[in-house]
């Protein structure tokens, strides 16, 4: 392991020694650039990518220690927005049961006027033995 970093130290060596050996030959407006970009990387590099946030306070209840970190900067806006969702949720919900039932209420009425223009009263279809008589493939035959 330590051969490979060795040797990945060394290429990295060689390479910078190239590129120093060729920015000599630059103008001194692009190598002042590239200094300055060179600060900026390194600056970059050197800050922590993590931060870490100590709690103000330590809640102690039914023996579970809470960390309380405070608002967190959350104002009455951005609570309202994270609700958005929520609302928007709900209101789809709403919207999907309208249609449902507006769908029932349609085939309910379909059903209802099939009926009521068909040439046998309501009644006939709640009497058991003309669904006996539906059934029954003989009658369906001598019928045609």
């Amino acid at each position: 392991m330590t051969q490979i970093a060795n040797s990945q130290d060394e290429f990295g060596l060689r390479i910078a020694a190239q590129l120093n050996s060729a920015s000599l030959e630059l103008p001194h407006d692009i190598s002042e650039r590239l200094r300055a970009a060179r600060t900026r990387a390194v600056a970059a590099r050197l800050k922590p990518q993590i931060q870490l946030q100590m709690s103000p306070a330590v809640i102690q209840q039914n023996g579970t220690a809470l960390l309380n970190f405070g608002d967190e900067g959350l104002n009455i806006w951005s609570r309202l927005a994270s609700l958005l969702p929520l609302i928007a949720l709900v209101a789809g919900l709403a919207l999907i049961q309208n249609f449902m039932d507006d769908d029932r209420t349609n085939e309910l009425a379909e059903v209802d006027s099939a009926l009521l223009i068909d040439d046998l009263p309501p009644a006939a279809y709640a009497d058991p033995g003309f669904l006996q008589f539906l059934k029954n493939p003989v009658a369906s035959e001598s019928k045609e």
